[in-house]
């Protein structure tokens, strides 16, 4: 590289939350490793609720039945949302961190193109996965 070409770069010193952040483009990668995170925090805040259904709906046929109206009552629409969440945060942890196995275990396809392809299929995958549970559990099929 010349030093023309490394004279056109940006550099970044002070990063201006306002100014510059906005006009940041995060590659693949560093999208799904910040959603790496937030998955999991979710999955952690979420756990007593994932508890409560849990409990509800293994212990008896009256409980489980509460359970059930709670879906289907004047807020149902928003137990499924909470739900849906919880569904798309276990579906990309998992396939995130099934990414992170196989990167640890193969080390030849560590680079920069291997990992936007894995990062654009993490995403791709738990997205439709998410969606297909999510019909099923908005009743479309």
């Amino acid at each position: 590289m010349t030093e023309q070409q490394a004279k056109q770069r940006p550099e970044f010193r002070n990063i201006n939350f306002f100014k510059d952040l906005p006009t940041y483009r995060l590659p693949p990668a560093g999208i799904v490793s910040i959603l790496h995170r937030v998955s999991g925090l979710l999955m952690f805040l979420l756990l007593p609720f994932i508890i409560w259904m849990f409990d509800k709906s293994v212990s008896s046929e009256i409980s489980y039945d509460g359970f059930t109206a709670v879906f289907a009552g004047s807020f149902g629409w928003f137990a499924k949302l909470v739900c849906l969440a919880l569904i798309w945060a276990y579906l990309h942890h998992f396939c995130a961190g099934v990414r992170h196995l196989v990167m640890d275990v193969n080390h030849h396809a560590v680079n920069k193109q291997t990992g936007k392809s894995t990062a654009l299929t993490v995403l791709v995958i738990s997205l439709a996965l998410t969606a297909v549970l999510g019909a099923k559990l908005f009743g479309l099929y």
